[in-house]
């Protein structure tokens, strides 16, 4: 076998040191967060509620407990999601090319970048809004008790998808830079990308017209200025083209 080749045995210790190193990194953080900074933590989660001055309930003996547990284990996520993906970078690295090394090294942070845009975004913007409507639209007479777990798993099924649907320009320039889309086909297929757009944020939000409107405003803002940067990078790959075609 040659040196810079690997075993199949060999690629599955890389995969086992990976899985482990990166589990460890999750459960360190988790104790970490759970221990010294769950009560900041649920504060800041528990803002919007308090803000309306709701008070949220627990209707079973461990339920706080496995809140306080669930909101570590997901902030854990973000702490450790820059080992996580180093390790992840360092199993697949041997395996590409330069140029495929240099995309993934712009894509992967970016990437970040934008997943965490999109969910402070819709923590900070949307969903006190939502919140704020669901609980007002239920009329006179009726009395709000939500459970925090309920509460919990709620914000959490509402934050992340806009940190997914944020993801929208890169894939964008991805599939530009691939040559799959052009800017002109983007702003040609516009009237159906709004109609999926629509359904995509009927199906991930609250079954009402404000939850649906804020992300569906989001997405359709960052779907116009894929089509600017998807035109930007166009005109590059086409100079580039063009120089090699010189060049011969």
């Amino acid at each position: 076998m040659a040196n810079d080749q690997m075993s199949m045995v060999e690629h599955l210790e890389d995969l086992r040191r990976v899985i482990i190193v990166s589990f460890v990194a999750l459960i360190v953080s988790t104790i970490v967060i759970y221990a010294g900074f769950r009560d900041q933590l649920m504060e800041l989660i528990l803002k919007p509620m308090h803000d309306m001055d709701l008070p949220l309930v627990y209707i079973t003996m461990t339920e706080a407990f496995l809140t306080h547990l669930k909101a570590s284990f997901f902030a854990a996520i973000f702490v450790s999601m820059p080992i996580i993906i180093w390790q992840v970078w360092s199993f697949v690295l041997p395996a590409l090319y330069a140029h495929e090394r240099k995309y993934i090294v712009t894509i992967i942070p970016v990437s970040m970048i934008l997943f965490v845009v999109g969910v402070l975004f819709s923590y900070f913007m949307v969903f006190p809004l939502a919140a704020r409507f669901l609980i007002e639209i239920a009329g006179e007479g009726l009395s709000p008790m939500i459970s925090v777990s309920r509460y919990l798993s709620f914000l959490i099924s509402f934050s992340i998808p806009f940190g997914i649907v944020f993801q929208l320009p890169l894939i964008v320039m991805l599939l530009t830079k691939l040559g799959i889309v052009t800017p002109e086909k983007l702003a040609e297929k516009r009237k159906y990308a709004l109609f999926a757009i629509i359904v995509l944020s009927a199906t991930l939000t609250p079954p009402d017209i404000i939850s649906l409107s804020l992300m569906a405003g989001p997405v359709v803002v960052l779907y116009e200025v894929s089509i600017i940067l998807a035109k930007i990078f166009y005109r590059k790959k086409k100079k580039v083209e063009q120089a090699d075609d010189d060049e011969l």
